[in-house]
């Protein structure tokens, strides 16, 4: 198993060196729009969000499922999540998040997490109806993400993520599979410098089918009736390379400030940059801030982004039982936006 690993985390390394480091050739705006599965690039737990993704190599628990599975491998015995994002406040858009993380053996822990996507009722319009009246329709958005991540060492951790995607209207529907993989490594004589790299949504393409691609209609203007289904075009998922570093600054037992930084090449997107910082007190009280940028953020001619930067949040921790070391949190995190009003979220957390 270690030469697996260790195999593994030498192809996502070379993948990574073959990265172009100029800003001019990085990565592929080109292709913006062409893929689909877009709500495999959302984080759906408070956390990370308010270090603005940045925590790439630092990422602990159950929220390593959607940015760097390797962080899963830290949880010491069992880990239920909940989480409710307004996804940018005004759309009408919600998001709710549900999973579990749970020690197998000495130094394996599995994983399950359910995000679904929620856009509220939609009026059902058509080519003699654009007005409506007709009724309503409910878009159905849901991946399920199943995991596994083993402590190799007291420094290496890696795992894998085998996800589901599941797409749906009244009528159609595409459904695809999808894989990610993370390595992190911790060094220093505190274990407080941490690498992380993870290669995310890694899968064939995906295409919607359903009677919604189909008509009947007279043929040659005859009374006969005939069924003429239309194809869709296959879409490719949005695949992606995530490559990060942190650094705690252990002031005293009681006070840690850790700096993270990551980058994050898409395949059909603009490069993203992204710096946070997280105080640490006692484990019992966390504010963290963070920052992403992609080229042209701050051009509002130029930006393609509905986020403009900014990130923040706060998590306040309370032990349930200091022997066995169990924990219950609460998480919120908050993202600029422009338009609409910003992204919240808002999760609870226990550690048993």
């Amino acid at each position: 198993m270690k030469n697996i690993v260790k195999n593994l985390f030498a192809i996502m390394l070379l993948v990574a060196l073959t990265i172009p480091v100029n800003p001019v050739f990085a990565g592929n705006e080109d292709r913006a729009g062409e893929s689909g599965a877009g709500e495999l690039l959302i984080m759906p737990f408070a956390r990370s969000s308010g270090w603005g993704m940045s925590n790439t190599s630092c990422i602990r628990g159950l929220e390593g499922m959607y940015l760097n599975v390797a962080g899963t491998a830290f949880t010491k015995s069992t880990e239920v999540m909940f989480a409710r994002t307004e996804w940018l406040k005004g759309s009408g858009i919600s998001i709710n998040s549900f999973g579990l993380t749970q020690k197998v053996g000495t130094s394996g822990v599995i994983g399950l997490g359910v995000m679904t996507m929620g856009f509220g009722d939609i009026m059902i319009t058509t080519v003699d109806l654009p007005e409506g009246g007709i009724g309503t329709f409910k878009p159905s958005f849901m991946n399920i993400g199943i995991s596994y991540a083993k402590a190799f060492s007291n420094a290496i951790y890696g795992g894998l993520v085998l996800k589901v995607v599941s797409e749906s209207i009244a009528d159609n529907r595409a459904q695809g599979v999808a894989i990610d993989a993370g390595i992190q490594y911790l060094t220093g004589d505190n274990e407080n410098i941490h690498f992380g790299i993870a290669l995310r949504n890694i899968g064939p393409t995906m295409k919607f089918t359903g009677d919604g691609l189909s008509f009947r209609g007279n043929m040659n203007n005859s009374d006969v009736l005939m069924t003429v289904e239309q194809r869709s075009v296959a879409f490719q998922l949005p695949a992606l390379l995530n490559i990060g570093a942190a650094y705690d600054f252990i002031i005293n037992d009681a006070h840690t400030i850790t700096f993270a930084g990551s980058f994050t090449s898409m395949s059909f997107g603009k490069d993203v940059y992204a710096g946070g910082l997280q105080y640490n007190f006692n484990n019992y009280l966390m504010l963290r801030g963070g920052m992403q940028y992609e080229k042209g953020l701050f051009d509002s001619d130029e930006r393609t982004s509905a986020y403009t930067g900014p990130t923040a949040g706060i998590t306040i921790q309370v032990p349930l039982n200091k022997d066995k070391g169990s924990t219950f949190s609460l998480d919120y995190s908050y993202r600029t936006s422009n338009p609409f009003q910003g992204t919240h979220c808002i999760g609870a957390r226990i550690n048993l």
